[in-house]
């Protein structure tokens, strides 16, 4: 799946930097309700998008030879009392005894790190098995507070596009700079200017000042090695390790946190027993990368719905092409262009009410749908389609065939 690289054009509308939530109404993506704060409902044209992103991030990481695992939703506070989340996080979860057993509390889990270990830990491995890259498209809850929470940018339901890579302590730097070389194309596809942080250890971290030193260490050489400039957030790394933070900014120029790479070499490792054998049959400690790309899907569609004003990239657009009918006339001919489309994967929708065609197109250009294929007798006389591409305006008469190769 080949991504065109999305150049950001500015328009008038930039000045009125609309709300990510007035367009997704506008465009039937996503609504929310009082009955789940801080959670969308997600429309059909909305979940076409959310899917779009989650085929992307499998495309990545089957790229960059990533392992897809999917862990439990629901487990048991122990996990969180081992990695130190609970005395650390607990706050920010969601969590109860079970009804049915006093002596049991459940937790809805709000990260996947420490459950991906129990992935790794169900089998032995040897120092050649390196790197293990366990990637998961994860579904988070997090218990933010209610004033905080704002549309799609701060939610209590999360789905990060997670990964947790296993690797040898001579492998760190290599490993790093790889996930740093994806973060920044997949930025750079979107036309985002990214700016990178190094988080160093805040004051209540785990471990010893010689572990965060190597750690700090490890991620200077990977920024180093791959020529990026970076600023040092001091203090602001996580309890169990340093980490390389991915910023944008957006249409109305708030900076905003996305990507990670952290690396940690005591919470995981140290707490959840990780070992592996090395070449002389002892056992070792791996080191664990905690990587996202997006950080979470809600807030980057947000960020993106205001970045491009609703005017999606077409490979992320919910109807790709608008077929409209000039009269009824033709409209056995618009069905087998519908038709044609469909069959080659381009989502397309057929327009044959009895309205003007200038109402129609208009209408089409309001839902942001990047072409418009107007079929009247004199087109499917011809065989043809007259097309219009958002932003330009007409292009003329086309074949389907001609019109496959630039719609993109």
């Amino acid at each position: 799946m080949k991504k065109k690289k999305t150049e950001r054009k500015a328009s008038s509308a930039d000045k009125r930097a609309r709300d990510h939530r007035e367009l997704g109404q506008e465009l039937d993506l996503f609504s929310f309700h009082e009955i789940a704060p801080g959670a969308p409902f997600w429309h059909p044209k909305g979940m076409i998008i959310f899917r779009e992103l989650e085929r992307y991030a499998r495309m990545l990481n089957d790229a960059d030879n990533y392992d897809e695992i999917s862990t439990p939703i629901l487990v048991k506070k122990d996990i969180f009392e081992k990695s130190g989340h609970w005395e650390h996080y607990r706050d920010n979860m969601f969590w109860f005894e079970n009804p049915r057993d006093k002596n049991e509390v459940l937790a809805v889990k709000p990260m996947n790190c420490p459950e991906s270990t129990y992935v790794y830990n169900s089998t032995l491995h040897s120092y050649r098995d390196f790197p293990i890259r366990l990637a998961e498209i994860g579904r988070l809850h997090r218990n933010e507070l209610s004033g905080t929470l704002g549309g799609l940018f701060r939610v209590r339901q999360i789905t990060m596009d997670d990964a947790h890579i296993y690797v040898r302590q001579d492998q760190v730097e290599e490993e790093i700079v790889n996930v740093l070389k994806t973060i920044s194309k997949f930025y750079d596809d979107f036309g985002f200017k990214v700016a990178y942080r190094l988080a160093t250890k805040p004051k209540d971290a785990l471990g010893t000042k010689k572990e965060w030193d190597m750690a700090e260490e490890a991620l200077k050489k990977a920024l180093g090695k791959s020529k990026i400039k970076y600023e040092i957030s001091s203090g602001e790394g996580a309890f169990y390790g340093p980490k390389i933070e991915v910023h944008i900014k957006d249409s109305q120029d708030r900076d905003w946190q996305m990507g990670t790479a952290q690396l940690d070499l005591v919470m995981l490792p140290e707490k959840f027993n990780l070992s592996y054998v090395d070449e002389d049959g002892k056992k070792q400690k791996p080191f664990v990368i905690h990587r996202a790309i997006f950080g979470s899907f809600e807030r980057f569609i947000g960020i993106l719905l205001e970045h491009f004003d609703g005017a999606l990239p077409f490979w992320l657009s919910p109807v790709q092409v608008s077929v409209l009918s000039i009269n009824d006339k033709v409209f056995k001919y618009s069905e087998n262009i519908l038709k044609n489309l469909k069959s080659r994967g381009i989502r397309a929708e057929l327009d044959l009410r009895n309205e003007t065609i200038g109402k129609k197109i208009r209408e089409a250009e309001m839902r942001k749908v990047p072409y418009i294929l107007v079929i009247g007798e004199k087109e499917a006389a011809s065989g043809k389609v007259a097309v219009r591409e958002r932003g330009k305006g007409d292009l003329g008469a086309r074949t389907i065939e001609e019109f496959l190769k630039i719609a993109k």
